[in-house]
């Protein structure tokens, strides 16, 4: 190409973010696979941040277990926030066990009970 079929405006060197004359366009492929690899990493961030109160419940042996899965699948399908907080503060904190004591109190009355109607039959 001569001096004369240049433009003169044109400048003396072509940034490399231009397409090419072959129509390849390193910049928007670059930013295709940046966008792609974000939006999955992000996905498996979101999945991953929702399975948190599961994989919490699941290391503690934890006895809402089964609530905890119902609330977090809710929270991703419906996507209210409420649920998956509320699981969360579920599967951060033990309920603590009130049966247990009732249940001993109640076998020790029942055996109290056995042992007076043995003593009255005497």
């Amino acid at each position: 190409m001569t001096s004369a079929d240049v433009h003169p405006m044109a400048t003396g060197h072509i940034p490399g973010y231009l397409p090419g004359a072959d129509g390849s366009d390193p910049l928007f492929t670059g930013m295709a696979i940046f966008t792609v690899a974000l939006i999955v990493g992000l996905g498996g961030l979101y999945f991953t941040l929702h399975a948190l109160p599961e994989k919490m419940a699941h290391h503690g042996n934890h006895t809402q277990f089964q609530l905890i899965s119902i609330l977090a699948v809710l929270a991703l399908f419906t996507h209210n926030n409420l649920f998956w907080v509320i699981a969360l503060v579920v599967a951060a904190f033990r309920m603590p066990d009130f049966l247990t004591p009732i249940q001993s109190i109640a076998a020790s009355l029942e055996a109290m009970n056995k042992r007076d109607q043995s003593e009255q039959k005497d």
